[in-house]
């Protein structure tokens, strides 16, 4: 297996005031969108990053610890050499899209591949913290392959709060109305999903509507919806589409809406539907991108992005949800899109942590070497972890995010193997806040086949990711990676034990998988 050298760089590094938190962040850690599996040599977690011999870590403690960054560093944060750190990132777009592709007889292109995506996907089963903030639960279990374990960090929000008592949302919806759009199964269901969703939105929230092709149109101004709801549903009702994409002119007017419309106190958020494929006007993404990123600083209005269509521009849409302080889901079918729409959005109107990061120090003396599997976009330098003014996740209530690393022991190593830390701002106070959890060696004695089906779960997401990031390019394999024959016998059976739709769509997609890969 390839190694990768990490250079030592100095513990003083991680002697970090803790600065004071933006009023506006954003989900992207490296801010170029840019998508790249290999470790560069340097202090941003990831690769396969051999931890050296050295003195035992001292990671964050499980207590709030935003107090502590003035206090002896290697008491709160151990060298870089064998820390992983990234932004949180709830994305799934990345997943539907592949399912989409595969059920049309197609492979997924590699590069459209993102296998934290895939992991996120899927419902799990950590504990949740009372109040705002994470929980954290760390575990794991053996892989087939000699000294490799697979380690799951897991964290969680609280629940999702009740309708009543969130902020207001003032939603501007900007919808692609372009001729690719009357494909069935793009704007016929993204007015259906907007329907249903406006029902379900409460009196005080608010509702706009622009749309683009060739040019861009502000078909409804910010409406508030008590006593207006019927006038929402003509205004969706009357979407047709009609020319080409003129994406950049539906962003403009766009946010010119939603800032037009601005209301304070509310969640503020730009929902783009579309399938992403600018082929008219200002096609420059990064003029795009840097609109979309001044409004985010300026105003506080954040990004959802809806991806749609058998041709999709997956990193275009994930760079403007980047951008935007936001995230992105695909919508394939109907249930995708109440999915989507009734259920993934209106939970993105609250808000519990701004700016999260996570940061796991693995223990020289019991770890010869990890990988964290995705999040190549969302690598954070190690030294910025305590740095509030760098860009996280902004995460609401009712989210989990899963990182999970393929971890080879030290042989004969016994004791203390990581531990995982995540630190956020609160949403109003924009005080720091840290959680941790601890890893132990004998956590990890059962074999990941037969640990608890949420775990394997993971595992099974996380493995058909990897072997379809592998088609067409040299690429190392994941420890233990099974065949596409044995991930579908796996995933068949957690699917019945379940009782999981969503696993069981996994299935379907692992076996149509491993017709087009033959």
């Amino acid at each position: 297996m390839e190694q990768y050298r990490i250079r030592r760089v100095r513990a003083t590094l991680l002697a970090l005031t803790t600065a004071g938190g933006l009023l506006l962040t954003g989900c992207s850690a490296s801010g170029d969108g840019a998508s790249d599996s290999s470790y560069d040599g340097g202090n941003k977690g990831g690769g396969y990053a051999p931890a050296p011999d050295g003195e035992q870590q001292g990671g964050p403690d499980s207590s709030d610890s935003s107090d502590s960054a003035d206090s002896d560093s290697r008491d709160v944060a151990p060298e870089p050499d064998y820390l992983s750190t990234f932004a949180l990132d709830v994305d799934t777009a990345s997943y539907g899209y592949a399912r989409r592709t595969l059920a049309e007889g197609r492979l997924p292109d590699p590069s459209t591949v993102r296998p934290e995506e895939f992991v996120n996907s899927f419902r799990q089963d950590y504990d949740r913290p009372d109040g705002n903030g994470f929980s954290v639960t760390v575990d794991g279990a053996r892989t087939d392959e000699d000294d490799w374990s697979l380690v799951r960090v897991g964290l969680a929000t609280r629940t999702a709060e009740d309708a009543d008592e969130r902020p207001p949302a003032a939603l501007t919806f900007v919808i692609d109305i372009s001729g690719s759009m009357a494909e069935p199964g793009r704007l016929d269901l993204a007015k259906d999903s907007l329907d249903t969703m406006t029902d379900q939105l409460r009196d005080d929230d608010s509702v706009a509507i622009v749309t683009f092709s060739d040019e861009a149109e502000r078909v409804l101004p910010m409406t508030r919806l008590d006593g207006n709801r019927d006038e929402v549903h003509d205004a969706i009702d009357e979407l047709e589409p009609t020319d080409s994409t003129n994406l950049g002119a539906g962003v403009d007017t766009g946010y010119e809406t939603a800032e037009d419309g601005l209301r304070k106190g509310a969640t503020n958020r730009v929902v783009l539907i579309s399938d992403a494929l600018a082929n008219t006007g200002d096609t420059d993404s990064q003029s795009i991108l840097e609109r979309i990123a001044s409004e985010r600083r300026e105003h506080g209005i954040t990004l959802f992005g809806v991806g749609v269509g058998s041709d999709y521009g997956d990193q275009l849409m994930e760079e403007l949800a980047d951008k935007g302080d936001g995230h992105t889901a695909y919508v394939s079918d109907e249930d995708d899109a109440r999915k989507v729409f009734v259920e993934q959005l209106p939970r993105n109107i609250g808000l519990t942590a701004r700016d999260a990061k996570a940061q796991v120090a693995f223990d020289p003396e019991t770890v010869e070497e990890f990988r964290l599997i995705g999040y190549d976009n969302r690598r954070v330098d190690d030294e910025d972890f305590r740095d509030d003014s760098v860009d996280g996740g902004e995460i609401g209530p009712g989210h989990t995010v899963t990182a999970l690393y393929a971890v080879r022991h030290k042989e004969g190593a016994d004791g203390h193997l990581a531990t995982a830390s995540v630190r956020w701002l609160d949403p109003e106070s924009r005080t720091p806040h840290e959680e941790s959890g601890q890893l132990e060696s004998e956590d990890l004695d059962a074999a990941l086949w037969d640990a608890g089906p949420r775990l394997q779960v993971t595992a099974v997401a996380a493995y058909f990711a990897d072997t379809l990031r592998s088609y067409g390019a040299e690429f190392s394999p994941l420890p233990g990676t099974p065949s596409l024959g044995e991930l579908s016998e796996r995933a068949h059976d957690l699917a019945e034990s379940t009782e999981d739709e969503d696993v069981r769509q996994l299935a379907e997609a692992i076996d149509q998988a491993s017709r087009h890969g033959d």
